[in-house]
């Protein structure tokens, strides 16, 4: 028995030492494995976090670049309602009293004549007449029209006295007056009338039939588009032979301020009229300093025409250039048009675009008839520029650098059938006011 029990002690102690031995194997040799695994499995799982991580960040970009594109569609829906909502003139009255500017012609009465003749509304367009010189057989044709109509007025200039100037300066005494007389008379329509918005005109214009309708549906623009200073009825290059006659609705932006027959707004006077100049007020209106460098808006087709032969420059430039301008004849309703593409968010990169994918000419070959579809032509300075305008018929001159019609540098004509774009050949930004 007590071999037997010795026995089963010594058997009793060596399976608990093996016990504890497995247990202590257990306990510790089989976690390193786990933890083996363990690590592996968290490898595995970091991978796949990265790669969700990855794809949720690229969705998210997606995401992002979707909610700017619709934002940006849904302002430029906004500003596209808003802008067509001004045109609609249920809600959108504005008043705009036609300025006319005269001096000592008579013939005042034909520009009256075809402005009562081609007036749709009275109470939108009242007529104020402003005449200078003192010319008495002048006053008489304008008072018949105040008589006979209560929304056509006259007022006359007061200051009629001579303006002193150095002998040099004698023979632009005219160019002097008419820039004192502009003066009076813009404020005697904004500060002394309190209108908004004028219309200018001189006495010797003939206008369209749609003369009044172009002013009413781009007017808005003026309203909406901080860019934007002026709008007016002339293209300078306006002859029959630059320009499309089947478009009479294209409207082009210019920094060259066109002028004869323009809308001004009482704002926009306010900033001008302390520094207004002593003579010479439109090449005044064409420094980019003197409008904070804004642009107006122009037509394909003149609105306007000049009949005044006589005058400042003694009709030498109505012999040279005014005489073959363009008169538009056919009605365009443009307050039923869409015109936000002249807002200059959308027009710029358009019109750059536009221009600088075109085949490259040269100005002979467009005259000579070369070739078919829109063309770039090419100018590096100022003499490049004058020798290719010359040859495409263009006006060549410069005002404070800027070339006539010319936006961001490029000048817009049509010739033989043809768009022709007269463009630097250089990064254009900004006109250099040496040139001419």
């Amino acid at each position: 028995m007590r071999v037997n029990l010795r026995k089963f002690i010594i058997i009793g102690v060596c399976l608990i030492c093996a016990w504890l031995l497995f247990s202590y194997s257990s306990h510790f040799l089989v976690p390193n494995v786990n933890n083996k695994n363990t690590l592996k499995e968290l490898e595995t799982r970091l991978d796949k976090l990265k790669e969700q991580l990855d794809n949720d960040i690229s969705e998210s970009n997606n995401l992002l670049n979707r909610m700017k594109h619709h934002l940006k569609r849904r302002n430029e829906k906004i500003s596209k309602e808003n802008l067509e909502n001004s045109i609609d003139f249920k809600n959108f009255h504005p008043i705009l009293p036609v300025l006319v500017i005269a001096c000592d012609r008579i013939t005042v009465k034909r520009c009256l004549d075809n402005l009562v003749k081609f007036r749709p509304d009275k109470e939108t367009f009242p007529i104020i007449v402003s005449q200078d010189c003192g010319h008495n057989a002048t006053y008489h044709v304008i008072k018949a029209f105040t008589d006979a109509d209560p929304t056509i007025s006259v007022v006359q200039q007061p200051d009629l006295s001579e303006i002193p100037l150095t002998r040099a300066k004698v023979k632009f005494k005219g160019y002097y007056k008419i820039a004192r007389h502009y003066r009076f008379a813009l404020n005697h329509v904004f500060r002394t009338l309190g209108h908004e918005a004028v219309i200018i005109v001189e006495d010797d214009l003939d206008i369209s039939p749609d003369f009044f309708e172009y002013f009413l549906g781009t007017y808005p623009l003026l309203l909406r588009d901080p860019s934007i200073w002026c709008i007016s009825a002339w293209n300078d290059n306006g002859k029959k032979e630059l320009i499309d006659l089947t478009r009479p609705d294209l409207l082009h932006r210019t920094d060259f301020f066109p002028g004869l027959g323009w809308v001004l707004r009482s704002e926009t006077w306010d900033q001008l009229e302390p520094k207004w100049p002593e003579a010479f007020f439109d090449d005044w209106l064409r420094d980019p300093e003197n409008t904070q460098g804004r642009a107006c808006i122009r037509p394909e087709i003149s609105r306007t025409y000049s009949f005044g032969k006589v005058g400042v420059s003694k009709g030498l430039f109505f012999d040279l250039h005014l005489r073959y301008m363009q008169l538009n004849m056919k009605f365009v309703e443009f307050t039923k048009l869409n015109l936000t593409y002249l807002i200059k968010d959308a027009y710029d990169d358009n019109f750059t675009s536009l221009v600088y994918s075109l085949p490259e000419s040269s100005a002979e070959d467009v005259v000579a008839g070369y070739g078919s579809g829109p063309v770039r032509v090419l100018y590096s300075n100022a003499k490049s520029y004058q020798r290719a305008a010359k040859k495409l018929g263009l006006m060549d001159d410069f005002r404070s650098g800027i070339p006539r019609t010319a936006y961001r540098g490029v000048v817009t004509c049509f010739i033989k059938g043809r768009r022709v774009y007269l463009a630097p050949s250089y990064e254009w930004n900004k006109y250099d006011p040496h040139w001419g």
